[in-house]
């Protein structure tokens, strides 16, 4: 049987539904904003964490932060990162010093200002991961938060696209999210061809492949082959085969000579 607090936390998948984007926070830097202010433009993919937490926080913004060094899209233009922590003892100082090692390790341009390390009082974080459906527990043995891992992918207008769920989260997955919560205007029409191909599973909080979908392009491609090829040998029979006035004219002379040359009875 499941300890108690371990019975209590997980990720309830509010799939399209907004987050409280005039929720008020603090960056790394003590400036308070709205979280709004990094929507509007562009995918978000958001994490929740605390910034003092012993191992598992950290393990899950490392699976981001590898998933984020092998990903060709770009920070600040084509998504947002927002680290969120939910322990409202956390500073903007614990926040900036939890962001200092990803940005010296996420090398892409403008990675810093597109990876923002919130903060915030009790109020605006129970009203985020509610909306979220981000459920945790103070445990009060450990003395330590009990919560569940993987990241949220949310569109630009703040509504709730993707759950990538575990401590490690693969490059195609987290571009898939990303392009699918765009509504197609990040990345390329290659990925919209895969996104055909590929589903999501909302159990499993990954991607795989939708055989059905697989053989339905499959089929449109040999029938679209299929018909290529016969027009093309169409046109080539025709532009090969003399024109039939030509053949007429020629056979109406032949006749007119044997007929001149042997004149009937």
């Amino acid at each position: 049987m499941l300890p108690a607090p371990l019975r209590e936390i997980g990720f309830d998948q509010n799939l399209g539904n907004l987050v409280p984007l005039d929720t008020e926070f603090r960056d790394e830097t003590g400036r308070t904003i709205a979280l709004g202010e990094y929507f509007g433009k562009r995918p978000v993919v958001m994490v929740f964490a605390y910034y003092d937490c012993p191992m598992l926080c950290t393990i899950v913004i490392n699976g981001l932060a590898s998933a984020l060094d092998v990903l060709s899209l770009v920070p600040g233009k084509d998504f947002e990162i927002v680290t969120v922590s939910f322990d409202p003892h956390d500073t903007p100082a614990t926040a900036a010093a939890k962001k200092a090692p990803y940005i010296a390790r996420y090398k892409q341009p403008g990675a810093a200002a597109a990876w923002h390390f919130l903060t915030g009082e009790q109020r605006a974080i129970d009203r985020l991961t509610h909306a979220a459906g981000f459920r945790y527990v103070w445990d009060k043995e450990t003395k330590q938060f009990a919560h569940p891992t993987g990241i949220v992918v949310l569109t630009p207008d703040g509504r709730l696209a993707r759950y990538l769920f575990g401590i490690e989260y693969g490059p195609r997955d987290l571009r898939y999210a990303i392009v699918e919560a765009s509504s197609g205007q990040v990345g390329s029409p290659v990925d919209s061809l895969l996104l055909y191909c590929f589903h999501y599973d909302p159990l499993t909080g990954r991607y795989g492949v939708a055989i059905i979908r697989v053989i339905r392009l499959a089929a449109g491609v040999t029938v679209v082959g299929l018909a290529t090829f016969i027009v093309i040998m169409l046109r080539r029979e025709r532009h090969d085969r003399p024109p039939q006035g030509r053949w007429t004219r020629r056979y109406a002379r032949a006749r007119l000579q044997i007929v001149s040359r042997h004149p009937p009875d």
